[in-house]
């Protein structure tokens, strides 16, 4: 207690105590959080002052740095893969099974129109090859925005072709007046609801120089395409956004640091590997470094010996280079980096030198349901667009004749969509676990199959095919659970059981057209 604190007392004053508001801890203003800036602007307010550079910068990254190009190729690899297969579900009208003919109609026309001729209009990218590029243009720009032209490419019997445009295309300045009771917010025309009604674009990327295109911001043709022909793929993250960010928006700083603190590095471990002293003497250096724009440039060779001129003197740093910090910096910041984007530490370094079984098995679960979120996402808002309207110009074209379909075509748009399954860390642990699941009532063998992006009802029909194919042949394997038990062992058969083999003596049993002989209840 302060000696003015007593002076009041005795006199008969009693301090007056400011009132304490609560609040909450992170909310409070003092020295230490006096530097911490935040504001309460709209989502698009934040994202029209940033995503441009943020979106430039990510593909610089993207372009040089290694940990950044393999995040995109994990990406690709793990939502995509080899593709995200079309099943059709189209069903009979009478008892609901699959109609066969009518899915292997579809199916068949849906591969073919998938050749890079006839589904791209560039004619470069087969359907596989725009799955990837959009996912990998979604993690990188942050959006991607997809043309569905209804014109035939190619020899293409459907007119319908996909455009794939950058972000870039989109007009984020000014643009001409909106219709009206609309708005334009950085290129997406809304109406009051922010439902996109159409999308203003440069008829030309503004940065491809080939095309003439340099002032193509302020000179270049627009064209206003309506909503309905576009699909803009990109991951809101706040209520009301209409544009996307680049998913390395929080690792940008933290990349670009670490590769100039390896590059530092480096640079040290060269300089100290190469450098073995200097010498003095009184007529100088001989031969000088070359001069460049009024800056010496001094090389170094191994086994170099540096000469100083008269009266200079040298001061060498410690060059101890690495000093075992490189390693765990690095595989820190990486750590960071990873948490940011959403991948797996052990996908971006590709290290999987601290991994055991448990802790690669606990990333890979947590990591694939990342994945499965995105596939999801691009089946629902990609994949299943496109083969809608392609359905339609299908039929309209002629190609495909489906009954029906102008009064009922959700019929025939039933499908179902197989993405990229993954491998097991451990095939026998989780094989024995899932029968065990499987066994206990925990799990169907659909859900387990699902889970391995497969189908239960090809895997069935394939299955039946097979053993079918075996009781022909007369081959007994321990595959068949029917005839072999998981020790080995023949299953006992129930009373009535139709023998496996019809009237063909089984082949443990024949003895090369010998009779066998009873002796004494031995054979």
């Amino acid at each position: 207690m302060g000696l003015r604190t007593e002076l009041f007392k005795k006199f008969g004053f009693e301090p007056i105590r400011k009132p304490q508001q609560r609040a909450y801890q992170g909310a409070r203003m003092s020295r230490l959080t006096a530097d911490w800036i935040t504001s309460g602007t709209s989502a698009d307010s934040e994202i029209k002052s940033s995503f441009k550079a943020l979106r430039n910068r990510a593909r610089q990254l993207c372009r040089d740095n290694d940990y950044a190009k393999q995040t995109l190729r994990a990406v690709q690899n793990n939502v995509i893969g080899q593709g995200i297969r079309h099943q059709g579900q189209v069903r009979v009208l009478a008892g609901g099974r699959l109609d066969e003919v009518i899915n292997a109609q579809i199916h068949e026309a849906w591969e073919k129109w998938g050749n890079k001729s006839r589904c791209d209009v560039s004619g470069i990218l087969g359907f596989h090859d725009v799955e990837r590029l959009l996912v990998r243009s979604l993690a990188e720009s942050g959006e991607v925005f997809v043309r569905m032209i209804r014109q035939s490419f190619g020899d293409s019997k459907v007119p319908f072709a996909l455009q794939i445009l950058e972000a870039d295309y989109l007009i984020d300045d000014d643009v001409p007046q909106a219709a009206k009771g609309n708005t334009v917010r950085m290129g997406i025309e809304v109406d009051s609801y922010l439902r996109p009604q159409a999308y203003h674009f440069y008829a030309n990327h503004p940065g491809d120089t080939y095309a003439g295109n340099v002032n193509a911001r302020t000179t270049g043709k627009r064209i206003r395409v309506p909503a309905s022909e576009v699909i803009h793929l990109f991951l809101p993250e706040r209520p009301g956004q209409t544009r996307g960010v680049t998913w390395f928006a929080s690792a940008l700083t933290r990349l670009h640091m670490l590769q100039g603190y390896e590059e530092a590095e480096l640079v040290r471990a060269r300089a100290s590997s190469a450098l073995m002293g200097f010498i003095s003497s009184p007529e100088g250096e001989l031969m000088g470094d070359e001069v460049y724009d009024n800056e010496r440039v001094s090389e170094f060779t191994p086994g170099v010996f540096k000469y100083l001129a008269p009266g200079e003197s040298v001061s060498v740093p410690d060059l101890n280079s690495p000093d075992g910090q490189l390693e765990p910096f690095t595989r820190s910041m990486l750590r960071a980096v990873a948490a940011g984007v959403g991948v797996s530490f052990e996908s971006i370094s590709k290290d999987f030198s601290q991994s055991n079984y448990s802790s690669s098995r606990l990333s890979l679960l947590e990591e694939r349901d990342t994945y499965r979120v995105l596939q999801r996402y691009m089946v629902e808002n990609f994949h299943q667009q496109v083969f809608d309207q392609w359905l339609d110009m299908a039929v309209l074209s002629g190609a495909l004749n489906l009954p029906g379909y102008e009064t009922n075509s959700d019929r025939y748009r039933a499908s179902r969509w197989v993405p990229r399954s993954w491998e097991w860390v451990d095939p026998q642990k989780e094989v024995s676990a899932y029968k065990d699941a499987v066994r206990c009532g925990f799990k169907t063998l659909g859900q387990v199959i699902a889970e391995q992006g497969g189908d239960l009802d090809a895997v069935l029909v394939a299955r039946q095919a097979e053993l079918a194919m075996l009781d022909e042949m007369n081959i007994v394997t321990d595959t068949d659970p029917s005839e072999v038990s998981n020790a080995g062992l023949v299953q006992a058969r129930p009373t009535g059981t139709i023998d496996t083999f019809g009237n063909t003596e089984p082949p443990s049993l024949a003895d090369e057209g010998e009779e066998d002989v009873e002796t004494d209840g031995e054979y």
